[in-house]
């Protein structure tokens, strides 16, 4: 199954489960109303009825809105409440540098922004989770038991496992099945409250005791509910990630391993946490215990067979056996690896290459076809190539702009560093900007690192770029407003804006609105492609006019890809001046459309670029960041048609 075809699925699967959801509540209304009418010996008035049905629609509403509403700070807002501690930028921790390397490197490889990533310090068993409303906010939390019992493949495996549920759309129903069963929750609960307080009133108030543990029991019945809808909707999704981990590494050793020690150990993947129901549902191994029914996570020992079929029990023995001290002995960045063989975005042609520290990578313009259908396939679902990619990428970004991209004091002067212009004038009056609407220091900051970014690969700007995310969404909301309008003036200091410029400012824009608000990030995916043929034909001629300087060409380029997705419509060549703006405008039309039409799309964005055989770096960040407006994450390896 495909990204488009995952997320057609967790669409179908909201539905589901809101409308599981919603006959839960009508059963609830219907069985109050009933309890009403018994107490009253059937003198209910249907006015009567009415007013309580309303009143118990309103308190699972309210409920289940307020849950949401405490989680609308997204994935961090979940760890925080599990008791998790942010892992510091700074950190010299082994095991903190370790796990923060590898959520680094598979968030580039995704093409996402990087998560935060926080730890549960007092968790000895071996567990995480993602959470959040989308990549932009998403949070990786691992427990201190996955990190000291865990090899650095192994814990790959996890994380890989946990950026499954990041790109195929779990989180947000995830968030969502929270907010249900606490609506739900709230009902039992005022039932209760009615039976205590009614239980001290006297024999008079027997009635009430009666009511308030009938509508105890009715809650309780309906939370039961809704924990098996969660079971359901969970445990198919374990297997799809599981497969997702093993794509990513392209080996099974590491997630089998992860979820033998799991099997082997005494703690095995057991949380203490008193919030760890809410989560069970999202946790990479079961945290609770739950019986078959509720189990929100399939067998483990059936996991495990479908990544090792040669799999057998004694194994577990001879791991819990071996085992006595966590001892870590890997190296905090893996291996050493090369990209050269590769084709990252924006190719590699031979004898083309950028050699820095041992690692080839493309020169900025190369002569190569790249494979629409197999770069549809790559869309949120990354391999391990990308990954080993990724890991080179960001291996041989210079030490000094690592550092400042996790800091949280230096990452917006290096944004600001990254699109300062070449020209010493243009320059000056950037930098005069930045003094007058930060301060001094982040001017002169932000002259520092440009001159460390002179020797920078253009393949390095934008995973330099989304190493700073997580340091740049921790500052408050009024500075990231500011940050980005500065950043937005700095670009038009020269009065013009290239492409490369544009996708900066484009992915930092979406990425800073999905975290000033990730719950109102909504994609309904209902429009069809006929609906948006003024702004599919404008994106085509933008794409098509940038990557082919011959007006010919472009045309011929432009027509290739129409014929992909509105083969019947014949609409003329006409790139619109305002290049910029038109896509702004069309890019959030496009993003409503159905997993099977964006998937069409990126097939005709693809041909289009490669139709004259040459790709630049420039047209393939363009790709990228064109794919992450319609949140359909691409890695930075395109695939090369064979």
């Amino acid at each position: 199954m495909n990204f488009f075809a995952h997320q057609d699925q967790a669409r179908r699967q909201t539905r589901r489960m809101l409308a599981m959801f919603v006959l839960a509540v009508v059963a609830i209304v219907l069985a109050v109303d009933l309890v009403v009418i018994v107490l009253g010996h059937g003198r209910a008035s249907t006015a009567g009825l009415a007013i309580i049905s309303a009143l118990v629609l309103c308190v699972i509403g309210t409920g289940s809105a307020y849950r949401i509403a405490t989680l609308r700070a997204g994935g961090a807002a979940v760890a925080a409440q599990l008791g998790a501690r942010a892992v510091p930028s700074d950190t010299r921790e082994f095991a903190y540098r370790r796990l923060r390397n590898i959520v680094e490197e598979i968030a580039i490889a995704a093409g996402v922004p990087v998560p935060q990533v926080f730890v549960l310090e007092d968790e000895a068993g071996i567990n995480a989770f993602a959470a959040g409303y989308t990549p932009a906010d998403a949070a990786i939390t691992v427990t201190r038991g996955a990190l000291d019992k865990l090899t650095r493949e192994e814990l790959q495996g996890v994380i890989g496992h946990e950026f499954s549920h990041v790109l195929n759309g779990d989180m947000r129903l995830n968030i969502r099945l929270v907010g249900a069963v606490f609506g739900i929750l709230v009902v039992s609960v005022i039932g209760r409250k009615i039976a205590e307080g009614a239980g001290r009133g006297g024999r008079d108030s027997s009635g009430a005791v009666i009511f308030g543990l009938v509508l105890a029991g009715i809650g309780y019945v309906g939370v039961v509910l809704c924990r098996i809808i969660k079971a359901s909707i969970s445990r198919q999704r374990e297997f799809l990630a599981d497969a997702s981990a093993v794509q990513f590494t392209r080996q099974t050793e590491g997630i089998a391993g992860a979820l033998k020690k799991i099997g082997a150990l005494a703690e095995g993947s057991r949380l203490d946490s008193g919030g760890k129901e809410e989560v069970a549902h999202m946790l990479f191994g079961d945290g609770v215990g739950y019986s078959a029914l509720f189990a929100t996570h399939p067998p483990l020992e059936q996991r495990i067979r479908r990544l090792d079929p040669s799999f057998r029990k004694d194994e577990l023995r001879a791991i819990a056996a071996a085992w006595s001290q966590p001892t870590l002995v890997d190296d905090v960045d893996g291996p050493g690896v090369s990209i050269a063989g590769f084709a990252p975005a924006g190719g590699a042609a031979p004898g083309a290459a950028h050699a820095r520290k041992g690692v080839s990578l493309p020169a900025a313009q190369a002569e190569l076809r790249i494979a629409p259908e197999g770069v549809v396939r790559q869309v949120g679902n990354p391999g391990n190539d990308d990954r080993v990619v990724a890991r080179a990428l960001r291996r041989e970004i210079p030490d000094r702009l690592r550092e400042a991209a996790v800091h949280a004091a230096q990452a917006v002067p290096l944004l600001f560093a990254l699109v300062l212009n070449r020209d010493d004038g243009v320059r000056e009056r950037q930098l005069a900007l930045v003094a007058q609407r930060f301060d001094a220091g982040s001017a002169a900051l932000t002259r520092e690192l440009a001159g460390a970014l002179a020797d920078l690969h253009p393949m390095q700007r934008l995973p330099l770029a989304a190493l700073a995310f997580p340091a740049l969404r921790r500052r408050p909301r009024a500075q990231l407003e500011a940050f980005v309008a500065l950043l937005g003036e700095l670009i038009d200091a020269d009065g013009q804006v290239t492409l490369d410029e544009y996708c900066l400012a484009r992915l930092v824009g979406l990425q800073v609105a999905d975290a000033l608000d990730p719950a109102a990030t909504r994609v309904l995916g209902r429009l069809k492609l006929g609906d948006v043929a003024p702004e599919l034909k404008d994106v085509l001629a933008i794409v098509a006019r940038h990557g082919h300087d011959d007006e010919a060409a472009a045309r011929r380029a432009y027509a290739l890809g129409l014929s992909d997705v509105l083969p019947s419509t014949p609409i003329a060549y006409a790139p619109p001046a305002a290049w910029m703006a038109a896509l702004d405008r069309a890019l959030p039309r496009l993003d409503r459309l159905g997993g099977a039409g964006k998937e069409l799309v990126v097939a005709a964005l693809v041909r289009a670029i490669s139709a004259d055989g040459a790709v630049s770096v420039a047209e393939a960040e363009l790709l990228r960041t064109i794919c992450a407006a319609l949140h359909c994450p691409l890695p930075p390896l395109l695939q090369v048609a064979g």
